[in-house]
């Protein structure tokens, strides 16, 4: 059963459509890749769910109720979480700090902390150090702790892959399988590394200039050639 429904959603940037007439459902547990290439609409996708911007039709769906007019704040309490692209830590604060930040959401900053060092070795062991001394995929993973930290039942994740090494970017996949398969999140994907994405991925949804392309199965969306030549660059 879909835990996360998004009906028809359009949102334009003035006269440009971002997104247009955009359909999906993702189911607890799973994994949902959303792919594309650059200004496809992936990104404006997230922060339109999120309450980040506004659409100009359509409706995002949480447990069936409308997250539309929410303020951003009580999406995030509702189980909502969205990590951005860029890994937007606060480079002053340490480690840890960055991740209480978190959980003061749901104030659940000391339960969720031994959950997620757990989850992330490397945080635990650079706990007491500045954010601004982490590797990059530190800095993923912090992020995407310090989203965990507000206990969601809804994971956004948009390029959680950009810019790392291919080792780490397999350790970043493998981790958001377990959070998915182990713990039960609703995942939604966005990515441009295509093949990763679908390795891991239940469900996969392509977009081109802001329209769903192409719908359904991971494996059935990682076989079609034509697919891979024209959207996914495999």
């Amino acid at each position: 059963m879909a835990i996360l429904e998004i009906e028809k959603l359009t949102t334009d940037y003035g006269p440009v459509r971002a997104v247009d007439d955009v359909t999906l459902a993702v189911e607890q547990g799973s994994i949902t890749a959303v792919l594309g290439a650059n200004g496809a609409g992936k990104t404006t996708l997230l922060r339109t769910i999120s309450g980040l911007e506004r659409p100009t039709e359509g409706r995002v769906l949480l447990d069936g109720e409308d997250l539309l007019g929410v303020r951003v704040e009580d999406i995030v309490r509702r189980g909502l979480a969205h990590v951005p692209e860029g890994r937007g830590v606060i480079a002053e604060l340490t480690t840890e700090e960055n991740l209480r930040l978190g959980g003061l959401w749901r104030g659940a900053e000391t339960a969720a902390l031994g959950d997620i060092y757990e989850l992330f070795p490397p945080l635990r062991e650079r706990r007491s150090e500045l954010a601004a001394s982490l590797s990059g995929g530190e800095r993923q993973m912090l992020s995407i702790g310090r989203a965990l930290m507000a206990t969601p039942r809804v994971l956004l994740l948009d390029e959680p892959s950009l810019g790392l090494a291919p080792i780490v970017t397999a350790q970043i996949m493998q981790l958001i399988s377990t959070f998915a398969g182990e713990r039960g999140l609703a995942v939604l994907l966005v990515e441009q590394n295509a093949r990763s994405a679908l390795s891991i991925a239940d469900r996969g949804v392509v977009l081109n200039v802001g329209r769903v392309v192409a719908d359904g199965p991971a494996g059935e969306l990682a076989a079609d050639e034509d697919l891979q030549t024209a959207y996914l660059g495999f």
